[in-house]
């Protein structure tokens, strides 16, 4: 009889939900919002690639790409380690804020919608920005979808979801298409012999700021990497592809054209890496040629990009404003 009870009990622990039995199972330390938060903005080295499936990892692990990913992270930690207009929260409608007080920026990042259902959870989120307090419409802030998986106890990432909506009765956004046309209207054209060729005189800004924020990367990841040596200041230094095993003298970080420091008609200069090791560096891009008349950028150890409209390197470190 009392073996039969036993029986009974052991029946039920194993099939009512919340039993013993289930309770053996893996589960997660935190919510996927916090993990979610961890992943993009953990100041830890390799919380991103913790959120990330394992297949995922495995595949970028064979790839190489795993490089990519951990100068991510050593980036965003080092700048969140500077910033102190920067912060998460693990409750309530904003999930970020960071706020540049020089120049009354502000960026919040809202929770639209979290919807757990079983081992998944679909988090919605938006962007509102602001300038001096005053909401700044900008008709293509996107809402993104992310959607996360509980995989081996740990809340991974599994798909990113992207809607963006454009209102083309909205008036801001008639206002931008309308003056774009009518400054490309206006922008001046070179025509004569001496000019540069088109593609270098209208070079696109972003692709600019892209590879100064590829170099500043490349640097504290060869800081992190090279520790007895630091920065450097020699951009060759973190080129080396194709030349063996990655060292001080060819990190393997960027690509040769970068390295070059000639890049889309821009001359990149790294300078001011002082110290045994190096602790900090300046690097600045300027436009090769005076027809050119584009913005000169500049950057530092802290990551942050600046530029100045006169197109010179000593006004950018001097004053610079963040690039846009």
């Amino acid at each position: 009889m009392r073996k039969s009870a036993i029986a009974v009990i052991a029946i039920a622990l194993t099939y009512l939900p919340g039993s013993w039995a289930k309770g053996t199972s893996q589960q997660p330390s935190q919510t996927a919002r916090q993990a979610l938060s961890e992943m993009f903005f953990g100041k830890e080295a390799g919380t991103f690639l913790n959120h990330l499936p394992a297949v995922t990892r495995a595949t970028l692990e064979q790839s190489g790409a795993l490089t990519n990913i951990q100068q991510y992270t050593a980036l965003a930690g080092q700048m969140q380690a500077q910033s102190k207009n920067f912060q998460t929260f693990e409750a309530g409608p904003i999930m970020f804020t960071s706020e540049d007080p020089k120049t009354g920026q502000k960026v919040d990042m809202f929770i639209e919608n979290d919807d757990l259902h079983g081992d998944q959870d679909d988090i919605e989120v938006s962007f509102h920005s602001y300038k001096d307090g005053q909401v700044k419409r900008t008709p293509f802030m996107p809402h993104l979808i992310f959607s996360m998986k509980t995989e081996s106890g740990v809340w991974k990432l599994f798909e990113i979801s992207v809607t963006i909506h454009v209102p083309l009765a909205d008036p801001d956004l008639l206002k931008t298409v309308s003056d774009g046309i009518k400054a490309h209207a206006a922008a001046p054209t070179f025509t004569t012999m001496h000019a540069q060729p088109a593609a270098h005189t209208f070079t696109n800004d972003s692709s600019t700021v892209s590879a100064m924020r590829t170099i500043t990367t490349a640097e504290i990841t060869y800081a992190a990497t090279y520790p007895a040596v630091g920065f450097t200041c020699t951009l060759s230094d973190l080129d080396g592809f194709g030349g063996g095993e990655a060292n001080e003298h060819q990190a393997m970080l960027i690509n040769s054209g970068l390295a070059s420091g000639k890049w889309r008609g821009y001359s990149f200069t790294l300078s001011q890496c002082n110290g045994a090791p190096a602790n900090k560096f300046q690097l600045t891009a300027v436009p090769i040629g005076e027809a050119y008349g584009r913005r000169a950028f500049c950057a530092d150890q802290s990551g942050v990009i600046r530029s100045s409209a006169d197109g010179t390197a000593a006004s950018c470190l001097g004053s610079g404003s963040p690039a846009q």
